[in-house]
């Protein structure tokens, strides 16, 4: 059926810190430290709890809009935060 998710695998917030969270993706669990993951400051537990899995690298939490590849959470020195530097006009 189209449109179906195929993927059935639980994912759950372990450990909510100020200086971050686990995340328990049922075969491995994966530690998002504040200082790389910012997105997430001043959000609730309940907001951080809310984190579903679309796809086998991708996680999203839908009351926060955010976004991740799993490979950034065990690997973030390899996703650094860059901003783009405005246009010039």
């Amino acid at each position: 059926m189209s449109g179906v998710p195929i993927l059935s695998a639980e994912v759950r917030i372990l450990d909510v810190t100020v200086h971050g969270f686990w995340v328990d993706l049922g075969n491995e669990k994966l530690y998002a430290a504040s200082a790389d993951f910012p997105w997430f400051a001043g959000a609730t537990l309940a907001q951080i709890e809310e984190v579903q899995r679309p796809g086998t690298d991708h996680l999203y939490w839908p009351a926060l809009d955010i976004d991740l590849s799993i490979a950034s959470l065990r690997d973030p020195a390899t996703f650094p935060l860059i901003a783009a530097q405005p246009l010039a006009r």
